[in-house]
């Protein structure tokens, strides 16, 4: 249970917030690669972190992002024209640069100078892995490039996409360490789901629903560990790494992909949910990208012409009560994704934190609670910088492992929770 001002502290993210601050000292995924595939392309409307901008590719393929609106009168540049080398906006001709430097103002003489002294917000933009990502921090502090083994491996070892989520990052990033939903709520998709089904972890997931929680620290976050009996007294682990401020990895099944989530924060009741899966030693197959693709394992499909799940609040996730009476779906709701977003959206566009009841299942979201506060009231008051800046803390994977009774997972699964090219995953 948190306090109101502690729920207000972890979960407003504007400018000026403590935990806003913390967001924008790492760098975060803000589009695909397919949003801006084409130089002099459309613009795209971003918004993160309660700022509202637009992305565009310049004529020389040259990414930026920029305030949203003209320096004019406040023109959304949405409806700007994209043409050579920057942005025009339609109403008077005003016209930027990828940095939000203003190249012409047409009404205004080029002798005078007063475009010179015209210049839109910008933020660094980069992309790597299929993925455009931005740096919303002060310049001088910009961390080394995204190192997560995703975005660096070959592009057809990888698949990345994204889902609007319409709740509060903190509810959504929380469901993504809490590993004991899974017997429950993803019991019917561990035996169905094409990028799930086959693997002897399942098994030990449907046996025992009571895992122990082991929750210990990490440079960049924690490593959330579930223990469950396994055969001849040893121990099934599943370790989800947590880096700050949330980036999880959901450990793997089998010789299944990896697969994790980023939840970056649009507003403060809204969250775009990034998914990704990829293989360290392969590339993907082609029943694996289509089984993704057509919103299995992680990912979900979606209202056409938009990132906006087809199963929504507003046609209550596409309920099936028949499928959850037969146990095929144990919530009614297709597919794994969905069927976490459907109950962390129900929980209201800000859970109400001071009403919960937590229990020992909860220690991984109780300690990252702990970090981030922590984090973010450092950098506040002291410009501490806070962890998981760092390559070595994004070269990490999750892990599945059975372990004899006697042994910590920490120590023994130490080199599978390490990413290193070529090697492969830990499973089960």
């Amino acid at each position: 249970m948190l306090k109101p001002e502690q729920n207000d502290l972890l979960t407003q993210t504007g400018p000026g917030t403590p935990m806003g601050q913390l967001f924008r000292r790492y760098w975060q995924p803000a589009l695909l690669s397919e949003e801006l595939a084409l130089a002099d392309g459309a613009p795209v409307r971003l918004q993160l972190l309660s700022e509202r901008m637009i992305a565009f590719r310049d004529s020389a393929g040259r990414l930026g992002v920029i305030d949203e609106f003209c320096a004019h009168r406040g023109v959304s540049l949405w409806f700007g024209r994209n043409e050579e080398g920057g942005i025009r906006c339609p109403y008077h001709g005003w016209k930027y640069d990828v940095n939000g430097q203003c190249l012409e103002v047409p009404s205004e003489a080029p002798e005078s100078g007063f475009c010179n002294r015209v210049k839109l917000k910008s933020y660094p933009l980069v992309e790597r892995g299929g993925v455009i990502w931005i740096y919303m921090g002060p310049p001088e502090l910009q961390p080394a490039l995204p190192e997560w083994e995703f975005a660096t491996v070959a592009a057809n070892q990888s698949f990345t996409s994204k889902r609007l989520q319409e709740c509060n990052w903190l509810q959504a990033m929380e469901g993504g360490i809490d590993s004991s939903h899974v017997s429950f709520l993803h019991s019917g998709a561990l035996h169905s789901d094409p990028l799930f089904k086959g693997a002897k972890g399942n098994q030990y997931n449907q046996n025992d629903k009571r895992p122990v929680f082991d929750v210990v620290p990490s440079d960049g976050g924690l490593y959330v560990g579930a223990r469950r009996n396994a055969e001849e007294g040893n121990y099934y682990w599943r370790v989800t790494p947590w880096v700050m401020p949330s980036f999880t990895m959901v450990p793997p099944r089998g010789d299944h992909p990896l697969h994790g989530h980023f939840w970056v924060p649009i507003d403060d009741h809204n969250n775009w949910a990034w998914s990704f899966d990829y293989h360290p030693t392969r590339a993907l197959s082609a029943t694996e990208v289509q089984a993704m693709q057509d919103g299995k394992g992680v990912h979900v499909r979606y209202v056409p012409g938009s990132y906006r799940p087809l199963q929504n609040k507003d046609n209550d996730y596409l309920m099936d009560r028949a499928a959850q009476k037969a146990g095929t779906a144990y919530s009614g709701i297709e597919g794994i994704g969905m069927q976490d977003a459907s109950l962390q959206e129900s929980m209201g566009a800000i859970q109400d934190r001071t009403r919960e009841n937590l229990v020992s299942t909860d220690n991984g979201i109780i300690m990252a609670r702990q970090r981030l506060m922590k984090a973010a009231r450092a950098l506040a008051d002291k410009g501490t910088p806070p962890p998981g800046l760092d390559g070595a803390s994004q070269r990490i994977r999750s892990t599945a492992i059975v372990l004899p009774a006697a042994q910590r997972f920490e120590e023994a699964a130490r080199e599978a929770m390490r990413a290193e090219p070529g090697k492969r995953h830990q499973s089960v």
